[in-house]
């Protein structure tokens, strides 16, 4: 292993030697760290910007898997294409992740676990900006591990060209893959479309298979009224059925199938001058779950809402500085044969001074008061600093973040009788809270090559995650089984993660047609819970070590990827023969070869965990093994 991260390494460098051009910048443009347009070296994060083309050229057939290989982030897949995956930023709990489009949060109140179900067609996509780190200063409740967000070419208004798309991809195993899309970018308006398909029969399980059949269409609208006026909306739907044995259980009576079923509705007007600019965005998504452990259970049935409002204003102060308010407000509910009925609000208000001192200076402090109808009002700050001194950047931050208990986490199997084991969820639950610091430095050669190098530690308090808990200790007990042993989402305390991470890009233009754009990411990380404790579920289960990476060489009618992630962390037995233990450490590959026919038609071939390893993410929940397919695609 040692050998093969020196060999990238050395292979990154010996690029920038010989490379000649650049095709990319790596110092963008990004609005994630503090809503304003900033330079991403200003902001005194890490910050990772991804082209929305990425998705065509990668061997990827979802937003999750494409997540997947982004350099730093761990995303512990229960199925594949879409079928259902957790996404982790510097360790901690999939919960401690948001995820944003456009600006609006969609995690989910339900569950984390339907956080990867992204409403947005790929085709849409402009670019996906992803933030490593503490954030609630801004965004407020889950904001802890870090931010994905991904911004559209409609409400972005990124483009002035017509494009158009389409891919159909059959292989093994029944699958077949449908992709379109296209933007029509007027003079004053702008309209945006595109659907994202999966299915298969899916490889063959325990008394089951791994059938999936995935569909995401999204469509959008922006319009410039005059010079300073615009207004955008969004319309978008997402139904994704599969089989979802082990998904949540490792029990071997485990053949479970789901059905979960998305609306997703965005509403958004700004205004904009030489000196300031004002937005506001209303955003209703409403989900609706069905899911069935076996055939002798009746489902459940579970349908969450959520309604939200988001307003800022940018304020330029002179000739180095921004002040950014808003006010943001949320209500959740559900309606559940499982958890019962339940509603909850939020409201933040917030302030973020953007501030350059000197020519080498950039000091960025944030300030949010967060009030949950739940549990109360918490104060969150937030620090950013950023020093240049070229070609290296020095960064730090120090922040505050929150989070509080889904719906699941407080009464999951609460409506449920006779129940000899499984997991249950805790009304009492506390909110958790943490203190994050972290140091970094960016090494930047030109616009081809950056080493970015992180430092980060996480001191958290009450915690939330699902402990072993025989039936004794239960605080509930109505409608459990004595004898029994449960999974109960408990406050285990004070847990400490601390890591460092290192992520490299190369984005290069050679001489005669040819291009190669490489990303590594490089990260170690460990969780300390307190003595005695027992330990929680989901904070056991990060990477100890992750490596992820994707590389992607053009030459004129030729694209060949790759990419992959190798990963060791705690290993996890299985109680049951029948049932796949979590693979402690494991690597997976897939590779893609894409041959132009005409200018605008191609040809590709794709294979799948190419070293045909047999690995599990999550307890139980088999991940498919090598898997060929091979497709046509046409676009301008």
């Amino acid at each position: 292993m040692k050998q093969y991260l020196a060999l990238c390494v050395a292979v990154l460098l010996m690029g920038h030697i010989l490379a000649q051009d650049t095709t990319n910048t790596l110092d963008p443009v990004t609005i994630t760290a503090g809503i304003q347009p900033i330079l991403a070296s200003q902001t005194g994060r890490n910050m990772l910007v991804l082209d929305g083309r990425q998705f065509d050229k990668l061997p990827v057939n979802s937003l999750d898997e494409l997540l997947r290989y982004v350099p730093g982030i761990e995303v512990q897949a229960r199925g594949p294409m879409g079928a259902q995956s957790d996404i982790i930023i510097r360790g901690g709990t999939f919960q401690q992740v948001l995820i944003i489009l456009d600006g609006i949060k969609l995690n989910d109140p339900l569950t984390g676990h339907f956080n990867s179900y992204i409403p947005i067609a790929p085709a849409e996509i402009d670019r996906i900006e992803v933030l490593k780190g503490a954030a609630s200063a801004i965004y407020g409740t889950e904001a802890v591990g870090g931010v994905v967000h991904i911004i559209t070419k409609s409400f972005g208004r990124t483009t002035k060209k017509h494009t158009a798309n389409a891919q159909v991809m059959a292989g093994e195993y029944g699958l077949l893959n449908v992709q379109a899309g296209g933007t029509y970018a007027g003079p004053k308006s702008m309209i945006s479309a595109g659907v994202l398909s999966n299915h298969a029969t899916g490889q063959p399980q325990r008394g089951t298979r791994g059938f999936f059949d995935l569909t995401t269409a999204s469509a959008s609208w922006s319009t410039a009224l005059n010079t300073k006026w615009t207004l955008a909306a969004r319309l978008a739907y997402d139904r994704r059925s599969f089989a979802a044995q082990n998904f949540y259980t490792s029990f071997a009576s485990d053949t479970a199938t789901e059905t979960v079923k998305t609306w997703w509705n965005h509403a958004q007007a700004s205004y904009k001058t030489n000196k300031l600019n004002w937005q506001t965005s209303v955003g209703y998504k409403a989900v609706d779950d069905n899911y069935k452990f076996n055939r002798a259970l009746t489902p459940n049935q579970n349908n969450s809402s959520v309604l939200q409002m988001l307003s800022t204003l940018d304020v330029k102060w002179g000739k180095t500085g921004t002040l950014t308010v808003g006010g943001q407000y949320v209500q959740k509910e559900i309606q559940s044969n499982d958890r019962g009925n339940h509603a909850v609000w939020q409201n933040g208000i917030f302030a973020i001074w953007h501030q350059q001192v000197g020519k080498l200076l950039y000091i960025n402090p944030a300030l949010r008061f967060d009030y949950n109808s739940r549990s109360g009002g918490q104060w969150v700050p937030q620090l950013n600093v950023a020093y240049h001194l070229k070609p290296v950047q020095l960064r730090g931050s120090v922040g505050r973040t929150i989070r509080d208990a889904d719906f699941t986490e407080r009464f999951n199997n609460y409506n449920r009788t006779g129940l000899r084991s499984g997991s249950i969820g805790n009304p009492d639950l506390t909110a958790e809270t943490a203190w994050n610091w972290e140091l970094g430095a960016d090494w930047r050669l030109g616009n081809a090559f950056k080493l970015a190098t992180t430092f980060f530690e996480r001191q958290q308090r009450n915690l939330i995650d699902f402990v072993t808990t025989p039936y004794a200790n239960m605080p509930r007990q109505q409608n459990l089984v004595p004898g029994g042993l449960y999974a109960l989402a408990s406050n285990i305390g004070a847990v400490q993660s601390r890591g460092l991470e290192a992520d490299l890009q190369w984005h290069k233009l050679f001489g005669n047609g040819h291009s190669l754009q490489a990303n590594l990411g490089l990260l170690w990380l460990k969780s300390q819970l307190p003595s005695g404790k027992e330990p929680g579920f989901y904070i056991s289960s990060h990477a100890r070590f992750l490596t992820n990476w994707s590389v992607v060489y053009k030459y004129k009618w030729l694209i060949m990827s790759l990419n992959g992630v190798y990963k060791t962390r705690a290993e996890r037995a299985a109680t049951s023969p029948l049932i796949l233990p979590v693979s402690p450490r494991y690597m997976v590959a897939n590779a893609r070869v894409e041959t132009r026919i005409k200018t605008k038609i191609g040809l590709f071939l794709q294979v799948d965990n190419v070293g045909n390893v047999r690995y599990s993410d999550i307890l139980g929940s088999v991940m498919p093994r090598r898997w060929a397919m091979a497709g046509l695609k046409w676009g301008f």
